[in-house]
């Protein structure tokens, strides 16, 4: 029997809809993400500042880009200099440096996890507020001084100088670092006195390094 010609173009319109609703229906696949802007400056470690950032998708079927900022996971890669909240906000955080913001999302209709690009995060400022300045960094040299007999040891914090009687060592600190300088007689000997601290009491001594110079420590 020859089919109608109602029946046959019944038949397309059904062929038709299976193959085109399937694709239509289908959930969009998250291709790529940018974030906004590309990177961002502080001039001192304040968490008073802040850069708003957002995040951008690209989709497919159908094509279409949108502001996808509060459903991206935000990361820091150096969370110590720079720390981003879950909206997008970037502050400094508890020291001067570089770093990069990215994020990244799960796309449920391709299975797979997407990433953004990576913006560049400066945060510079003084040295009192931990940065270290560019350029060559101070030297603190200390020379220890004594009869041959005698005997003591002088230490620093920060970390970094160690000096036996009758020796000199040297450390470089970050410009504007407070340095206290330990005498320690050993054995029989005693400590005598200081030379170049910015202030000393009895066995102390108290630099603050802007620039390079050489204190002596003197035992007996």
């Amino acid at each position: 029997m020859n089919a109608s010609p109602r029946r046959i173009f019944a038949t397309l319109v059904l062929v038709l809809m299976v193959m085109f609703v399937p694709d239509c229906a289908r959930e969009q696949t998250l291709t790529g993400i940018q974030i906004q802007p590309s990177g961002a400056t502080f001039g001192a470690v304040d968490q008073a500042l802040f850069v708003n950032f957002k995040a951008f998708g690209t989709y497919e079927h159908p094509p279409q880009t949108k502001d996808i900022t509060t459903l991206v996971s935000w990361q820091s890669d150096t969370p110590q200099v720079a720390q981003v909240s879950n909206s997008g906000v970037v502050t400094p955080n508890l020291t001067c440096g570089t770093g990069n913001v990215f994020a990244t999302m799960h796309d449920h209709a391709s299975g797979s996890d997407v990433s953004s690009n990576a913006a560049h995060i400066i945060v510079n400022g003084p040295a009192a507020l931990g940065c270290t300045p560019a350029g060559p960094q101070p030297i603190l040299t200390v020379q220890v001084s004594g009869p041959t007999n005698a005997t003591g040891t002088v230490t620093s914090n920060p970390p970094g100088l160690t000096c036996n009687v009758g020796a000199s060592c040297s450390s470089t600190f970050t410009i504007g670092t407070t340095v206290t300088l330990t005498a320690t007689p050993t054995g029989s000997s005693s400590f005598s006195s200081w030379s170049g601290c910015n202030s000393a009491a009895g066995t102390v001594c108290t630099v603050i390094l802007e620039n390079s110079f050489t204190v002596t420590a003197t035992f007996n």
